[in-house]
């Protein structure tokens, strides 16, 4: 492992809490049913292995341009991300996985509708383990309203940020198993990275997002938020 900055922290007990009724209910499938049971027999093989982990660090602002910011000295070029830390100095590099124990076991399942039924499994465990992570920071720092940003949401700020997101950060490999693909992307797949900054009025990257039908939707689009608060005057 390599050596982990000093203001970096490794959530790796994080409590994983899911009921297999709310998997099924996300699956549409009947209480009582075939497909209700073996999605139970899922959920309980998926909690015994899963051990989701997240890190994150301290970052401070050193630096602003018209469309990018440096934090700690590493320079991201994105003006949404630039005008969302304008008032803000201390921000929170992150990356949470599911963890490599969740992909390895989701990989040796046969069926198509297994792997499917993992899949989902898989996503709600992130989610609550981005909560877990989320709410830490807010305690740990003694902090009111937090948003974040990823790479990749925005074309405005592309995946291709991630390389320098993960030097930021320090060893994710090496603290928590999370990885970058040639192509940039997070491998075990369920993982997210992004920063977390302090903020008085909610920010959603889905306000600023068209793609019609996502499920993985927060906000609605606001097709004015970027010409009033983002735009080049």
């Amino acid at each position: 492992m390599g050596e982990m900055p000093v203001d970096a922290c490794v959530l790796d007990g994080i409590d994983v809490q899911l009921e297999a009724s709310n998997v099924a209910r996300r699956l549409h499938a009947e209480k009582g049913a075939e497909d209700y049971a073996a999605i139970q027999d899922l959920v309980g093989q998926a909690t015994s292995v899963a051990k989701p982990r997240a890190m994150y660090k301290v970052a401070y602002v050193d630096g602003r341009g018209e469309d990018l910011v440096s934090l700690d000295g590493v320079r991201f070029r994105s003006r949404v991300l630039r005008v969302n830390l304008d008032d803000v100095h201390r921000v929170f590099p992150y990356v949470v996985t599911c963890g490599t124990e969740l992909d390895d076991w989701s990989a040796r399942l046969g069926g198509f509708v297994e792997r499917y039924w993992a899949d989902c499994i898989k996503e709600m465990i992130l989610a609550s383990a981005i909560k877990c992570l989320h709410d830490h920071i807010r305690q740990e720092h003694g902090l009111g309203r937090i948003s974040a940003m990823n790479p990749g949401s925005l074309p405005d700020w592309p995946l291709s940020e991630q390389e320098g997101l993960f030097r930021l950060i320090g060893d994710v490999y090496g603290s928590i198993g999370v990885r970058l693909s040639e192509s940039l992307l997070m491998i075990p797949t369920k993982s997210v990275s992004g920063i977390y900054f302090p903020t008085e009025t909610s920010y959603e990257n889905c306000q600023l997002c068209p793609r019609p039908n996502c499920p993985g939707r927060r906000a609605p689009y606001d097709e004015r938020l970027y010409r009033e608060k983002f735009a080049k005057r």
